[in-house]
């Protein structure tokens, strides 16, 4: 009998595990397409960014005995021949297909002159551009970051500790996914560190020194950096899958796609029931896993299981010191309680440290991968999802 071709397009923090994972069986031949030759840790782009820490990782110490790596970009994905197209201009054959590729930084073409002159964060491309423009920069130079997510907080506390004078521009509120304890904590760290932060501020323009804002305000910006949010990769939708909004595949909560029981999408890029979790590293290792057991499932002729996942809370480092570890309910709505300073940094590195060690421990011992279940997430079946 041949070995199930299982491709997964993608090799972050989803990607990967689920490649490692699907090791389980002995008769599936994995391919992991990925475009870089390396693993990039996006939690660690601002520190990569700002000189204080590197942000990739050597695949050859992340993926099991077997996973073949196939350095390329998916360009479409065939889902009458089962095959993918790859930017090379070869072709993958599958049986099965893990969908991973997830996110991307979104740069609002609304927004004049946002594309031409902001520079994003959240791929390691744009980062080493960063990088290399904060190099030419006077330590004095003003700079802007824009979004008052946790990367952009992140961003901003990374480069005022490296003694840049920065500005944050949160568009409405700082840290919004907080509670007002943690928000109030992260406030102060930005504060006392002389970071100008601007709530309910709008950018309406972006130009090569200076800013533009919704109510006529001008600021001088000498860089401009947008961490305003996340959106996802084409592919799917390229492929005439059914996408979100943001071009997340539409599952069912088995991460299967509504379309194609064959596909199964995981991490960042995955909407389940039109219902998508916070894009975050927490969430794509087990829902890499969990793709990967659907995967396994129907190969075995089992009916696969349902999400099954419950999240703790969320971290955001403030330098190298200090980090806030905001505490949340397992449906990831933020209790008014948190973990602050030296402590909070701790936690924050060992989560950091633990997404990788998690990938390379299910390369030695596939199946060992382990997370905080919340039960499903929807009171009807999986198969009465996908039937919507």
């Amino acid at each position: 009998m041949s070995n199930n071709k299982v491709v997964v397009i993608g090799g972050g923090y989803a990607g990967a595990l689920a490649a490692n994972h699907l090791r389980m069986r002995a008769d599936v031949d994995i391919t992991l397409v990925n475009p870089r030759p390396e693993f990039v840790e996006r939690v660690r782009l601002h520190q990569f960014v700002a000189g204080t820490g590197q942000a990739t990782v050597d695949y050859g110490t992340l993926l099991g005995e077997g996973v073949r790596l196939a350095v390329d970009s998916a360009a479409v994905i065939d889902t009458v021949a089962r095959t993918v197209l790859l930017a090379s201009g070869r072709s993958l054959d599958y049986d099965y297909l893990i969908y991973a590729v997830g996110s991307t930084a979104t740069i609002p073409p609304s927004v004049p002159g946002a594309a031409e002159f902001a520079y994003g964060i959240a791929e390691f491309e744009s980062a080493q551009r960063l990088r290399t423009r904060l190099e030419e920069l006077p330590l004095d130079a003003p700079i802007t970051v824009v979004g008052g997510g946790l990367t952009g907080i992140e961003t901003t506390a990374e480069l005022t500790e490296q003694g840049r004078a920065v500005t944050l521009v949160c568009g409405r509120s700082l840290a919004p996914s907080f509670s007002p304890s943690g928000r109030r904590a992260v406030a102060r760290w930005l504060s006392r560190h002389g970071v100008a932060v601007l709530e309910d501020a709008m950018v309406s323009e972006v130009r090569p020194d200076a800013l533009g804002f919704a109510d006529g305000a001008a600021r001088t910006s000498a860089l401009t950096i947008w961490a305003g949010g996340f959106g996802a990769p084409e592919l799917a939708a390229a492929s005439g899958l059914q996408t979100d909004e943001l071009g997340r595949l539409l599952t069912d909560e088995t991460l299967t796609s509504i379309d194609d029981d064959r596909i199964v999408a995981a991490g960042d890029a995955a909407a389940p029931s039109g219902q998508p979790l916070r894009m975050s590293c927490y969430a794509a290792g087990p829902l890499g896993a969990q793709a990967a057991n659907t995967v396994l499932s129907r190969i075995a002729g089992t009916e696969p299981a349902v999400i099954d996942l419950a999240f703790s809370g969320a971290c955001v480092s403030l330098g190298r010191r200090i980090a806030i570890r905001q505490i949340a309910r397992k449906d990831d709505t933020a209790m008014n309680a948190y973990v602050g300073g030296r402590i909070g940094a701790a936690i924050k590195e060992f989560t950091c440290r633990f997404a990788v060690t998690r990938i390379r421990r299910e390369a030695s011992e596939p199946g060992s991968a382990m997370w905080l279940k919340g039960g499903p997430r929807l009171e009807q079946p999986a198969s009465a999802v996908r039937g919507v």
